[in-house]
């Protein structure tokens, strides 16, 4: 799995990065398929939004998060990847 991380008004620091690999990891168990995940952090004002987009065989995900704090913007959307990543796979069984 390729990971682009890209920031709007942030630097994206090695904390950030390792924080979002790290998350990655539980989307990564339940679907193999992932080939490249696109993050895009931004800061406005007194907001902090994450943004993914998840290439999958067959789709393409994508899910969006604002909250106070960086790191709980990033888990929040990466949960939200991980819960469409598991019905995209459900559809392609066929269940």
């Amino acid at each position: 799995m390729r990971l682009t991380v890209s920031g709007h008004h942030v630097d994206i620091t090695d904390g950030l990065r390792d924080h979002i690999s790290s998350k990655l990891q539980r989307p990564e168990r339940h679907y193999d398929a992932i080939d490249h995940v696109d993050m895009t952090l931004i800061v406005e004002r007194n907001s902090h939004k994450a943004e993914a987009n998840v290439h999958v065989a067959g789709a393409d995900l994508f899910a969006s998060e604002t909250g106070s704090d960086m790191y709980a913007a990033i888990d929040s959307v990466i949960d939200k990847i991980d819960r469409q990543l598991i019905k995209h796979k459900q559809k392609a069984r066929g269940h």
